[in-house]
C-alpha cells in the first residue's frame, strides 16, 4: 500500500475506543436534538400547537437536555467535545 493508502487507516486505540464511540452517538443525538427543538420553536411561534403541546413538548425537551447532560458527564465530555469540526465547512452544531 502506498504512503497515501496509510493516511487514510483509522488507528483505533483500545483505551479511548468506547470514550470516541460514545462521543459520535452522542453528537448524533445531539444534532438531533437540536433540530427536534428548532422544529418545535418554529411551530410554537407559528401558533400550531395547543398550549398543552407546548407544555408537554416543553418538559420533553428539559428532560432530553438534562438526560444529554448526564451522558456527556458520564463519559466525561462536555458539549464542545460534541461540535465535531467539519474543516472548511466549520462546526456541525452551531455555537451559541
Amino acid at each position: 500500500m502506498s504512503e497515501d493508502g496509510a493516511r487514510w487507516r483509522i488507528a483505533a486505540d483500545p483505551d479511548t475506543v468506547q470514550r470516541d464511540l460514545s462521543r459520535l452517538v452522542l453528537t448524533i443525538v445531539e444534532l438531533v436534538r437540536q433540530l427536534v427543538e428548532r422544529q418545535c420553536v418554529r411551530r410554537m411561534d407559528a401558533g400550531n400547537l395547543t398550549d398543552e403541546q407546548v407544555e408537554a413538548l416543553g418538559v420533553t425537551l428539559m428532560r432530553l437536555e438534562e438526560a444529554m447532560g448526564d451522558l456527556c458527564e458520564r463519559f466525561e465530555l462536555t458539549p464542545a467535545d460534541l461540535n465535531l469540526d467539519l474543516g472548511p465547512l466549520g462546526t456541525l452544531l452551531p455555537t451559541e
